[in-house]
């Protein structure tokens, strides 16, 4: 029985999201396969994993919103940002932050604004990965980004922090593209000090919760009892940024053949619409852009058969 679609992973630490997949591709018996977002490993927490047609969708998942949960240090910077580089600068006096002045720094990191990726990261500077460079010590002009920071919570009673390091936890959730290293490196400067993200975890991806997750070894024993199919969410969980509409049955052909159609009224407010059968996701229509008062496929998800999961 081949197996369609979205399995929210529980990442944990000390694994990549490739590491993932490549376990997931054996265990399951498929190589259909693929994540939707790179945690490093050091960063547990939820990663919806995309299975046969599903797989189609793994980038809406990705671009969709993420919540994290991360421990700030205050007192030294790291060359990667986080708890596993080396110090580059320290800061070793006696200091404090007051709850009020924090709040003051997180309101004004909220919104849109404008991070320079680490330098061990995988972006990609004249087609080679920033880590690479970094791991050859070259220094290479890093392209700065505009990242959507929709709201930070301290997660702290506290009203004051004093000492030679302090620490405290904070909610993010954010767009496509942030860096909360970055963003930890960001709240420190802000306040005066180096700083660095000493602890994180995942806990939204898109429309996927913690509570929604089960780990690899869960994965495992219920690919055993060939009873994983009723973990797996459908391909729609991906398209839930979208507006849904059911095919006309004077449309079915055309769209099923994946033609250019006259637009639908949802499109005169969004972007993009999914076009279903019977409910399921059959295809992600877009505006045309060249034709006002038309529409095109950008992607195609099939029509599945009565066999699939």
């Amino acid at each position: 029985m081949a197996l369609n679609g979205i399995l929210p992973l529980w990442k944990e630490q000390g694994m990549t999201s490739h590491d993932c997949v490549f376990k997931l591709r054996k265990i399951l018996k498929t190589k259909k396969i693929g994540h939707t977002g790179t945690l490093d490993p050091a960063v547990d927490g939820v990663l919806p994993i995309c299975i046969g047609r599903a797989t189609k969708v793994a980038e809406y998942i990705t671009d969709q919103g993420k919540t994290y949960e991360a421990e700030v240090t205050i007192g030294y910077s790291t060359e990667t940002e986080d708890a596993t580089g080396t110090i580059v600068e320290q800061d070793t006096s006696d200091k404090q932050v007051t709850r009020q002045q924090l709040l003051q720094v997180l309101e004004g990191l909220t919104g849109y604004i404008t991070q320079t990726p680490p330098m061990y990261s995988a972006v990609k500077v004249n087609g080679k990965k920033l880590y690479e460079y970094a791991r050859q010590g070259i220094q290479v002009e890093r392209p700065k980004r505009t990242v959507a920071i929709q709201k930070i919570e301290l997660l702290e009673d506290r009203q004051e922090w004093r000492g030679k390091e302090l620490k405290f936890a904070i909610r993010i959730s954010c767009g496509k593209g942030t860096y909360i290293r970055t963003l930890a490196v960001q709240i420190g400067e802000a306040l005066g000090y180096p700083a660095h993200m000493s602890r994180l975890t995942r806990t939204e991806s898109g429309k996927f919760e913690r509570n929604d997750c089960i780990t690899l070894a869960e994965v495992a024993e219920l690919a055993q009892n060939e009873d994983i199919g009723r973990f797996l969410k459908p391909l729609d969980y991906g398209l839930s940024a979208f507006p849904f509409a059911e095919i006309e049955e004077k449309d079915l052909f055309a769209v099923k053949n994946g033609q250019v159609l006259d637009r639908h009224v949802l499109l005169k407010e969004h972007d993009k619409m999914v076009f279903t059968v019977k409910g399921e996701a059959v295809a992600l229509y877009k505006r045309h852009p060249e034709k006002a008062d038309k529409m095109k496929p950008e992607k195609m998800f099939g029509f599945p058969t009565a066999d699939e999961v």
